[in-house]
């Protein structure tokens, strides 16, 4: 009996500590991405924020941004954890509240990288996030500082 209970102990550890590790680190870092007509080539992410958040509309160096959100999966879960501090349900609650109050609109969504990199390369002052190993052809990485 306690070499059952002894063989079980590493399985219950390994699952404790695969439990704890967050969903970014399961999802990899992401990269925040603009389109070649945003002049900063680094971003704040207290400015991530304020964008996303549609509490300002340009950036320090003046570039005007319109923020673009992906619908779901490990970039759109790691960038709301990493840059907002809120769940979907409360993002997304959050943008109605600002259309219902006639202070913003819901920004546009896409259904996965690709989807954002193509959207934000084409559309001036567009930003966005992907995968940190995600292609973005078109559009440019800004450091994050």
């Amino acid at each position: 009996m306690p070499r059952a209970i002894k063989h079980r102990v590493p399985e219950w550890i390994a699952i404790g500590i695969i439990a704890a590790i967050p969903i970014s680190a399961w999802a990899g870092s992401i990269k925040i991405i603009a389109n070649p007509s945003v002049k900063a080539d680094s971003i704040s992410a207290n400015e991530i924020k304020s964008i996303f958040l549609e509490e300002k509309n340009s950036l320090s160096d003046g570039s005007r941004v319109e923020p673009v959100i992906e619908k779901g999966g490990p970039a759109h879960e790691a960038f709301l954890k990493d840059y907002l501090d809120k769940s979907d349900s409360a993002l997304q609650t959050y943008y109605r509240s600002l259309v219902f109050t006639g202070k913003g609109s819901m920004p546009k969504s896409v259904g996965s990288d690709a989807e954002m990199a193509a959207f934000v390369a084409k559309t001036k002052g567009a930003i966005g996030y992907v995968s940190e190993g995600a292609a973005a052809e078109g559009a440019k990485t800004l450091a994050v500082k």
